[in-house]
């Protein structure tokens, strides 16, 4: 029996390297990740030669130089902050709940399984007995779970003896499926969960972000993989994932990647929106790259392959544990007020400037505008584009 498994995993394993995809995955991303590690390594390196000052108050948009942000405590005497983290039950989001609940934030943690959630708020409590937490299960994937998790996120901020309002919102939710899957919409399972569930949930968690007394953040959780995307469409067909569904192969680290590259544009654009509205120095937005983290993101991978892939990233000292990787996201965080449009990435508050593409304003433009249009004909409808 033995013998059968192994053969059948060795087949399974043969057939996944056999596709286009696998080989983008193990060259273009292994590239992407370096090259982010090279603009660190020279950004800091000539920053050191210049003897220029590592931190600075503030920078636009994706800064050129290297910036490096100090964290700050959001804890004050008489107001106790709140936030939520999507895909809390494992990995970074788990990690990352619990250093903010160490920081005084009360922690909404989100995910989908009621389990996952119970077992999370105990290893957090096992290690912090201090910690105020709140679970909630919602499948980001679904626009009518966002939607009623925002009515209970409210009613709970109501009948509790906090500010019914929001400091902080984490979209660290994320997938990897390697065979298609469609939401009740009628998405792509992986860009719904990646990308369409983060702009629902921000989009309708502004006001009670925009409510809050001190300043709030949104940190969105991206990766150094969207450095693999040279071009991008950003129609309906692509932005939900219905021309992939139609694909012959399975395009799913390009999908991955779009999704990636759709949440730093939406960052970029939000960010605009937000200066534009004079609601800039009320609510920053900021993206968060971890870098390679060991967490269960490759669990649909051949074992075989993901555990020689680990071994492969822990050999070249580029394999991070949560508890370690998730610094890029506290970091962005925890960044001082005032601090907006930074991508985070490497530990130590440091920022660096993401692809390419992701500048791109008009892109960033009609993304926002493609995306928009989708949700319309969904519950979502009205209420969260009235923003």
């Amino acid at each position: 029996m033995g013998l059968i498994s192994l053969v059948k995993e060795l087949l399974m394993a043969f057939f996944f390297m056999c596709s286009v995809q696998f080989w983008r995955m193990a060259l273009l991303w292994s590239f992407s990740v370096l090259f982010s590690y090279y603009r660190l390594f020279k950004a800091s390196l000539s920053q050191w030669l210049v003897f220029k000052p590592v931190i600075l108050d503030k920078c636009p948009f994706f800064s050129q130089k290297l910036v490096s942000y100090p964290r700050c405590s959001p804890f004050t005497s008489n107001f106790r902050p709140v936030c939520v983290v999507t895909g809390a039950t494992s990995g970074l989001g788990l990690a990352a709940a619990y250093k903010l609940s160490k920081e005084g934030y009360v922690v909404a943690i989100v995910g989908r399984s009621q389990q996952l959630l119970s077992e999370t708020i105990r290893k957090i409590k096992d290690s912090n007995e201090d910690a105020h937490l709140k679970a909630f299960q919602v499948d980001m994937s679904s626009i009518e779970s966002i939607i009623k998790f925002k009515m209970s996120l409210r009613q709970w901020l109501l009948d509790s003896d906090l500010h019914c309002s929001l400091q902080l919102l984490i979209n660290n939710a994320g997938i990897l499926a390697t065979s298609p899957r469609v939401t009740a919409e009628g998405y792509d399972q992986m860009i719904g969960t990646n990308y369409i569930g983060a702009f629902a949930l921000t989009k309708l968690l502004l006001p009670l972000l925009e409510s809050s007394p001190v300043s709030s953040k949104i940190v969105n959780v991206t990766s150094f993989t969207h450095r693999a995307v040279t071009d991008v469409q950003v129609d309906e067909g692509t932005v939900s994932g219905k021309r992939f569904l139609r694909s012959i192969q399975y395009p799913y680290a390009q999908i991955y990647e779009y999704s990636k590259l759709y949440l730093i544009l939406f960052s970029k654009e939000l960010h605009r929106q937000l200066c534009l509205m004079g609601k800039s120095h009320q609510i920053f937005v900021n993206v968060a790259d971890p870098g390679v983290v060991q967490t269960n993101l490759m669990r649909e991978v051949p074992t075989i392959l993901s555990s020689l892939a680990l071994r492969v990233l822990k050999f070249l000292q580029l394999l991070q544990f949560p508890e370690s990787g998730v610094d890029s996201i506290i970091d962005a965080a925890l960044a001082p007020p005032g601090t907006s449009g930074a991508y985070y990435f490497g530990g130590k508050g440091r920022t660096i400037n993401p692809s390419a593409l992701s500048h791109n304003a008009k892109l960033a433009r009609e993304l926002w505008e493609s995306t928009s249009k989708l949700l319309s004909v969904t519950p979502f409808g009205a209420e969260g584009n009235s923003w």
